[in-house]
């Protein structure tokens, strides 16, 4: 397989700035960090059908966090993004994996703003989601990029195609 470098798709600037987008949860998925705190952590793409809208085709990660008393969600949490994000309200699912499948694909007004932070003596930014507010643009026109943009069910959906050239046996 044959790679060629193209100067004219690069990332430039200085990433996402302070400021409210149109983003759609491009994939969810549950995760833990390697000390075992487990959340949900939500890919936002920052949308490119909406004029205006600075950053096109960024990530934005939005992490939502277990409790650590009893190791459960805060489902307001979870309420509170079904609201932004145009979920059915009194919407009864038979799983957890059913409620994040049901984000895929929806978009929101994601406000956010770097903060800094320190971890061990070490000082970081970090682009952290303030709060979420319905979109404007309810119609989602975005045309993905590349394969980073797309989510896991698009993935499976799609297939892979893999000839016996493609193997190394």
């Amino acid at each position: 397989m044959a790679f060629t470098l193209d100067f004219n798709d690069v990332f430039e600037g200085t990433g996402v700035k302070d400021g409210s987008y149109e983003v759609f949860v491009n994939s969810i998925e549950e995760k833990a960090t390697p000390g075992g705190a487990e959340y949900t952590e939500f890919d936002l793409i920052i949308r490119n059908d909406v004029a205006g809208n600075e950053s096109k085709n960024a990530h934005i990660f939005h992490k939502v966090w277990k409790k650590k008393e009893d190791g459960k969600y805060n489902m307001k949490t979870f309420n509170t993004l079904g609201k932004a994000f145009g979920l059915t309200n009194g919407k009864q699912y038979t799983s957890f994996r059913n409620l994040l499948d049901d984000f895929e694909s929806r978009m929101a007004i994601a406000t956010v703003k770097n903060e800094k932070s320190e971890y061990n003596g070490k000082e970081y930014t970090n682009l952290n989601v303030k709060y979420f507010n319905p979109s404007k643009f309810p119609q989602l026109a975005h045309v993905k990029k590349d394969k980073s943009e797309m989510s896991y069910n698009e993935m499976v959906g799609a297939g892979i195609d893999i000839s016996d050239s493609d193997l190394p046996f």
